[in-house]
């Protein structure tokens, strides 16, 4: 386990390092390599790819770029994101570390807004929202604007403090060095890692920020069946989370289990011919389609998002429910009760 790849160049003291784990996405990665090489700032930075065991490698793709960029990569034994963005920021030579996902692309000013927030307003841990990129699909752009409307999650992910706490997101993601040694970095829960260290940052009484204009953009899930998976388990883990952290508990979480119960009380009360509460879904169903139609320019997208919110919210729903009867209720200890959402590191 180690670097295989080294740089064939000098570069200047990196104000930055990129972190990024990747698996089985070679493709992906020479996307978000080449919307860094079209950055317009001079600002010095490095980027460290984390390969986490995987059987379609990215090394030969690395070579493309060595000439372009101060890039490192590692292969490693699979031990989950996590650990693999702690393997990364280890071995990291800058102050600053931001971790990415590999299904971004960066916009050539992101590292620009990055360093000039950060120069007015120092922070420890910090991130940015994401959005759809004018090449996604229709359904990508659907499932984008469901994860960051206001009228799903509170706009939050899409760079509004809307409804909750900023907890900063693993796919755009920034930490400064002495708080990843004092917190440890990731733990090994995933999906989830990410708003857990935040708010152990939080507890250990480091600043947390969101700059808003450091967008990126992000491919998320291509199909239905995977966007439901991730969502789920995207509410498998809150309940874990909440009880880790139970000052991070919110009422809002329950919102998506709540629309679930009362589309079901909306079609029993339609049986008697009462039709006040299936109004109220028409009338938000109404308001998705309408914005996501104006946002993306396209009807067409504006009735996938209404698709995209049910899948979304039956998804994390279900899946809330089911750990909060797991954790919460029958006390079952969540590795044991969930034991695919924790990595052995």
């Amino acid at each position: 386990m180690g670097a295989v790849l080294a740089p064939k160049l000098f570069y200047m003291q990196p104000e930055y390092s990129f972190v990024i784990p990747v698996f089985n996405r070679p493709e992906e990665i020479r996307e978000l390599l080449q919307s860094m090489c079209a950055f317009t700032s001079t600002i010095p930075f490095e980027v460290l790819i984390i390969e986490d065991g995987s059987s379609l490698k990215s090394d030969v793709l690395i070579h493309e770029f060595q000439e372009k960029l101060n890039i490192r990569y590692f292969f490693k034994e699979n031990s989950g994101p996590g650990d693999s963005r702690n393997f990364g920021m280890r071995r990291a030579n800058s102050e600053y570390f931001i971790i990415l996902d590999s299904d971004v692309i960066l916009p050539e000013n992101y590292l620009f807004e990055v360093n000039d927030f950060l120069k007015k307003n120092p922070c420890d841990c910090f991130g940015g929202p994401d959005a759809a990129h004018p090449s996604f699909t229709a359904v990508q752009k659907a499932i984008d604007f469901s994860m960051t409307s206001v009228y799903t999650t509170g706009g939050i992910r899409g760079g509004r403090k809307a409804v909750d706490e900023f907890q900063p997101r693993s796919f755009n993601m920034g930490i400064r060095k002495d708080a990843f040694m004092q917190s440890g970095g990731f733990g090994n829960i995933h999906p989830g890692e990410d708003p857990d260290l935040s708010l152990r940052l939080k507890k250990l009484g480091y600043r947390i920020c969101l700059i808003p204009e450091a967008k990126v953009f992000h491919k998320r899930r291509i199909d239905w069946n995977k966007f439901f998976a991730q969502v789920h388990k995207f509410g498998l883990v809150r309940p874990i989370l909440n009880k880790w952290h139970s000052r991070s508990a919110k009422i809002t979480y329950w919102f998506p289990l709540i629309f679930i119960i009362g589309i079901i009380f909306a079609f029993l009360a339609l049986s008697v011919r009462s039709y006040f509460i299936a109004s109220i879904y028409v009338v938000y169903f109404l308001i998705i389609f309408i914005d996501a139609s104006i946002k993306n320019k396209s009807i067409y997208i504006g009735l996938l998002a209404i698709k995209a919110v049910i899948i979304q919210f039956l998804g994390y729903g279900t899946g809330f429910l089911r750990s909060q009867l797991m954790v919460n209720v029958l006390g079952k200890d969540p590795e044991k009760a969930f034991p695919k959402l924790f990595f052995k590191s």
